[in-house]
């Protein structure tokens, strides 16, 4: 192109070049507070620009468009072409005037300029050589086919890029942060290369309920858990939301996972039972195990609770069931007294028969062992006959029953069923030696449980044996002794 060249900046910081005829350079004015910079002599497109954009064959595709460089420039300068906008960098767009910088603005300015150039030139002066050879000197620069291997798949891509960047770029391919590019962006790549780009994919595994973020360049589960080094944890038999041959999505992929987990069985009264489960809690263990509970049944801890390697799972069961049985009626006691036997003596006169009885109850059980048991019915078979038993109630003979009354008055305020525990007991307080040791057994085991004439009997053969001195207070202090 011929003439003055200005660039005038846009409010979007960007910069219109229309290349037109040798008669001028057309430019759009846009509003800008920035000052005009004159960078014409880089726009001017040189021999250097063409064997640059043309590389090693630029000379061969000249001569076979029989022309050399300085008429393919002119051609160029006379087609009218309008080329993409030219970005301003940030450091040209600063307010010159406060940073006091003047030549660091123009200096990215023009070497955005150069940027813009080789990325344009090389297409339009293919484009030219195209119109007048039919395509066969283009041909030598396009003739370049590089095999891209992405995640696996391979594809060949024609392209006019002299690095893998550019050769990408033509294949409508970009590089993540977490993609793994082989060689890098900035390598020459010829004819015949291979360029390997392996796209990185965030996992979620979520391990028993515990998430783990990960980024994996695997395009299928087995894949991603072998390179994190997952595939010997997971023991055969756990549970994954996919398959292992799944495809990972390129947005990103969430895959819960549950281990295969040891778990004891403690099911009522039955034998403990040992189990495998990838079930997460006890809850979803029950279903694993087709388990049900009962309206009384228990899970103990309750189905929310997390299992975990060789976690014990308890269930009490309440069984409630019906029964009739039957059973022996005991004779009812039928008591006569007779005044021929010593009181508190009982003899059995006729044993009697028991009688017969169905009886019918709700029995309630907590694993296997009753807890409870409720008579709904009872029915008389056979009716009991009573048993009799003849009562004593014969008193000995005593004398001088009013002195003792004064000494039990003394002994224990008058109660003859004196019992406190001091290890005297009845009236006279007697010690349970000295009342077995009179014959008190006959009567009773112990003197409380005796009566006042029985009591009164063995302590006459007490005072007959130790005299008054047996009570040798209360013997002195009645006026007894």
């Amino acid at each position: 192109m011929t003439g003055s060249r200005r660039a005038h900046a846009r409010p979007d910081d960007t910069v219109d070049w229309y290349a037109t005829t040798s008669a001028g350079v057309g430019t759009m004015d846009w509003p800008s507070p920035q000052d005009d910079w004159d960078f014409s002599d880089d726009l001017a497109i040189t021999a250097h620009d063409i064997r640059t954009v043309l590389g090693p064959d630029a000379d061969d595709m000249m001569t076979e468009a029989e022309i050399d460089v300085d008429e393919l420039i002119k051609l160029i300068n006379a087609e009218t072409t309008l080329l993409p906008p030219l970005v301003i960098p940030d450091s040209a767009s600063a307010d010159r005037t406060a940073s006091g910088a003047d030549d660091e603005p123009e200096q990215s300015l023009i070497a955005a300029v150069k940027t813009w150039k080789r990325r344009f030139l090389r297409g339009s002066v293919l484009a030219l050589l195209i119109s007048i050879t039919g395509g066969g000197a283009a041909a030598l620069a396009m003739n370049k086919s590089v095999t891209v291997d992405v995640d696996g798949h391979e594809q060949t891509v024609h392209s006019f890029g002299k690095t893998v960047g550019e050769v990408l770029h033509d294949a409508g391919l970009s590089v993540g942060e977490h993609d793994a590019l082989s060689p890098s962006p900035q390598a020459a790549v010829g004819d015949g290369g291979v360029i390997k780009l392996d796209h990185g994919r965030k996992l979620n595994l979520v391990v028993d309920g515990v998430a783990r973020e990960s980024w994996v360049r695997a395009t299928n589960l087995r894949d991603a858990l072998a390179q994190l080094g997952l595939a010997e944890k997971f023991a055969p038999g756990t549970w994954f939301s996919v398959a292992p041959d799944a495809a990972l999505s390129l947005g990103g992929s969430t895959v819960e996972v549950h281990t295969l987990k040891n778990v004891t069985l403690y099911d009522g009264e039955s034998a403990p039972r040992k189990l495998t489960t990838t079930a997460l809690t006890a809850g979803d263990f029950l279903k694993d195990q087709n388990l049900s509970l009962g309206p009384d049944d228990e899970l103990l801890g309750g189905s929310a609770v997390k299992l975990t390697d060789n976690a014990e799972v308890h269930i009490s069961r309440t069984g409630v069931s019906v029964i009739t049985q039957q059973e022996n009626i005991d004779p009812p006691v039928q008591q006569v007294q007779d005044n021929t036997l010593d009181a508190g003596k009982q003899v059995v006169q006729d044993p009697g028969t028991p009688g017969t009885q169905m009886v019918t109850y709700k029995v309630t059980k907590r694993n296997g062992k009753e807890t409870a048991r409720l008579q709904l019915s009872v029915q008389v078979l056979t009716p009991p006959k009573a048993k009799i038993v003849r009562v004593g109630t014969k008193q000995p003979d005593i004398s001088n029953g009013a002195l003792w009354d004064k000494l039990v008055q003394c002994e224990a305020s008058g109660n003859w069923a004196a019992n406190t525990g001091n290890g005297f007991e009845g009236g006279p307080q007697f010690t349970n030696q000295t009342w077995l040791a009179y014959g008190g057994g006959q009567y009773a085991q112990h003197a409380y449980q005796a009566t006042r004439e029985q009591q009164i009997a063995i302590a006459q053969k007490v005072q007959a044996g130790q005299g008054w001195g047996a009570w040798p207070v209360c013997s002195v202090k009645t006026g007894i002794a």
